[in-house]
């Protein structure tokens, strides 16, 4: 029996040194193994290949750094790896061990894609290179690849080898740094989008930096001052808090009903802080908190903006355990050291949703404001505002922002399109008389859910049917509040912002309150 299974294991081997001599080659097929033996002086198959990842969004960094380091070698190449969609699947170890006995990845072009590196701004990166270089004299070989999710790559990566691992070693050393503090990212407003794989593999949305005058966010006196004061211009103050022990990070919560314009002030604050980089997270995007912070933390000054949080209040982490992702937030906004220079910005609608995680975690927010239904003072002001270039009189707005009680910013903008709408059906230019007609019309009983899906108040009890602010906010907050600050009702903090959208990319012209 022995002898049989010897025998059986001598002609299968032959079979198989049969099928390799009769398998195509590929022409040039032992390109990539010949030019890193000449290169490394090693057999290239025999030395171990040290990854690093490099998330998605740090692409255009990482082949940044990789050219610069490169390029310090007069004598570096650049070649791409052929052999078709193979190459996109096996680790640089896997192809030299296959081009030992499988010729099949012969040298070609690199691979390139373009990459967003501001908002207008693109980048030829290598998205599947070979570069061959030299650090403090030691030949080296960096494979850099993008994130595929398509090929079960969900980040990016460098592949290093070289024939000592102590180089190795010191070239990553020094190559961690340089990710950490410098990045396209640094002063830019950014978005982190869930691809159609459910990662961050795409890399990063880019937005111009809103634009907008004080006079265009309406609050009331000495309230957006207060605000841009902690979130932005405490900043500026930062070596004189270090010295005096004092922390720089800092928490500010914007809550209210839908369409009050608490994005809006965020916007404000983007406009504010010209060198800030800035992240925002919404909806699914909120997962990649932890990678936020990290990215706040080494690009700072930051903002890290967390749009609708109460949206995840109750949805599950990615991460071990049970608890709810907004506890991960927290405790990402918690994890910072204190001389981070970073602010978190969280809106919400539903501030009742919110109430027990932030009572389980305190000290993440120390500024809440109250973005409340706008008094008949701020819907003039509103409507002043989206009508600026029209001739509605002083008389005229005041009697519409009278009748639409209980409406928000939203509401208003609405309110003077209906207007001019009216007035283009009629062939006329948008007059008193329209105004007051799109008013009525809005506020008639045949439009309540107009006026729902507008953030207006309908539905939502008060006192004597008059819909209130705190209710209408979706509870009452318990968070406790600094000296002097109170957290519900009509108070010194609570406020209304209203302005020109709820988007943060900026208008094609910026707007001049004095027109």
């Amino acid at each position: 029996m022995e002898g049989n299974l010897g025998s059986f294991i001598e002609d299968f081997a032959a079979l198989v040194r049969l099928a390799e001599r009769s398998l195509p080659r590929v022409a040039g097929g032992t390109q990539l193994f010949d030019a890193l033996t000449a290169h490394l002086g090693l057999p290239p198959d025999e030395l171990p290949v040290v990854a690093e990842e490099v998330p998605g969004h740090r692409f255009a960094d990482a082949d940044i750094l990789l050219a610069e380091a490169a390029e310090a070698d007069p004598g570096h190449r650049l070649v791409g790896i052929g052999g078709g969609d193979q190459r996109h699947h096996l680790s640089l170890s896997d192809m030299l061990q296959q081009s030992r006995h499988y010729p099949q990845f012969p040298l070609s072009q690199p691979d390139y894609a373009n990459v967003a590196v501001g908002p207008a701004l693109q980048r030829q990166a290598v998205s599947l290179g070979l570069r061959l270089f030299s650090h403090h004299g030691v030949p080296l070989a960096v494979l850099i690849r993008a994130a595929n999710p398509r090929y079960g790559q969900n980040t990016a990566a460098l592949e290093v080898l070289g024939g000592d691992a102590q180089q190795v070693a010191a070239f990553l050393a020094a190559f961690r740094p340089g990710m950490q503090t410098r990045s396209v990212l640094k002063g830019q407003v950014v978005s982190l989008p869930m691809d159609s794989f459910g990662d961050s593999g795409s890399g990063v949305t880019f937005h111009e930096r809103p634009k907008l005058a004080a006079t265009e966010v309406i609050l009331p006196e000495g309230l957006l001052e207060r605000i841009s004061r902690h979130a932005v211009e405490l900043g500026g103050h930062r070596g004189q808090l270090r010295a005096l022990g004092q922390h720089l990070k800092r928490g500010i919560l914007l809550y209210g009903p839908p369409g009050t314009g608490k994005t809006h002030t965020v916007r404000y604050l983007l406009g504010r802080s010209e060198g800030t980089t800035a992240i925002i997270l919404s909806g699914g995007s909120l997962a990649f908190i932890a990678e936020a912070a990290r990215m706040a933390r080494a690009l700072q000054p930051s903002m890290v903006i967390l749009e609708d949080c109460d949206l995840i209040a109750e949805d599950r982490s990615f991460g071990p355990g049970p608890q709810p992702l907004l506890f991960e937030v927290l405790d990402a906004m918690d994890g910072l050291d204190d001389d981070a220079d970073v602010a978190f910005v969280l809106t919400t609608n539903r501030v009742d949703k919110l109430e027990r995680a932030l009572a389980q975690r305190p000290g993440r927010v120390d500024l809440a404001v109250e973005v409340p239904l706008p008094e008949a003072g701020e819907r003039a002001a509103l409507l002043r505002l989206y009508a600026r270039k029209l001739a509605f009189s002083g008389d005229a707005v005041a009697q519409a922002a009278e009748r639409t009680a209980g409406t928000t910013a939203s509401f208003a903008r609405e309110l003077v399109r209906r207007a001019v709408v009216a007035s283009a059906l009629a062939g006329a230019e948008p007059a008193d008389a329209h105004l007051l007609a799109a008013a009525e019309e809005l506020m008639g009983d045949g439009e309540a859910l107009t006026r729902s899906l507008l953030g207006g108040a309908s539905g939502i009890a008060g006192v004597g049917g008059v819909p209130g602010p705190a209710a209408s906010a979706g509870g009452f907050f318990a968070y406790a509040p600094l000296p002097g600050r109170t957290l519900s009702g009509r108070s010194s903090t609570a406020g209304y912002a209203g302005g020109l959208g709820t988007d943060f990319t900026a208008p094609e012209q910026p707007v001049d309150p004095d027109e």
